[in-house]
Parts: structure tokens; sequence; C-alpha cells
């Protein structure tokens, strides 16, 4: 039996334009709707709001770099309740089943977003 092969993890920001020869399943996880996007325009095939921090993390770490690190474990221990885990593997599910799995979100930064924690939380599991 061949092995699996692992899918590509990718990041986009939802104002981007999709690219559907490239994006294979795109999923939104961010947990409040985008403002000024058109589900249309999204083009996305779920939204999984149950990956995305609390809404009391986002306000504390307000995507400040120097918060990163602290904001990372935080978010990890989130990940690791019922709850989180839970959405997780629903994710993890989606993603073996995909060719290349696209994490969309709003934020403006990805290099410093929950988006950059979830594809190494999602790396070390598939």
């Amino acid at each position: 039996m061949a092995a699996k092969k692992k899918p590509k993890i990718q990041v986009r920001r939802v104002y981007e334009e999709s690219r559907p020869d490239s994006d294979g399943v795109r999923v939104l996880v961010d947990r409040v709707w985008p403002r000024g996007e058109s589900k249309e325009k999204a083009a996305l095939d779920e939204w999984n709001k149950g990956v995305a921090p609390s809404t009391a993390l986002r306000k504390w770490y307000q995507h400040d770099p120097d918060r990163y690190e602290e904001f990372a474990r935080r978010y990890r221990a989130e990940l690791a309740t019922g709850e989180g885990e839970r959405a997780l593997g629903a994710l993890l599910e989606t993603a073996s089943g995909a060719g290349t799995l696209t994490l969309v979100t709003a934020v403006k930064d990805p290099s410093i977003g929950h988006t950059r924690v979830l594809e190494e939380e999602l790396e070390d599991r598939l």
C-alpha cells in the first residue's frame, strides 16, 4: 500500500484573488467574517471558526510583534482544549483529503498571525 501524500499547506489573505488552479481546498480560519468581503469573492470551501483564537486572546494580542511568542503559547493552549482539538481535528480531516489546503485569513500580516501557529500545528500532525 502506497503512503498517502502529505498535503501542501499554505496561507492566503482573503483579500487576495483566489487561485483555483493552486489553492486546493480554501478554509477561512478566522472567528469573524472578513470586513467588506462577499462570500462569492472569498471562494471558500469551508469556514472553521473553532480553530481561530478566542476573542479575548485576539484583543489582547492586537498583532503586536513583541507579544507574538506569548500569543503563540496561549493560542496553542487554546487549541489543546476540547473545543480546540475538535476544530483542529476537523481541519486535519479536511487537509488529509486535499492535495493543497489554503488557510484563508483577513489578518494583515500572516507571518505574525494565528495562521502561522496553525500551519505549524497542522504540519506537526499530518
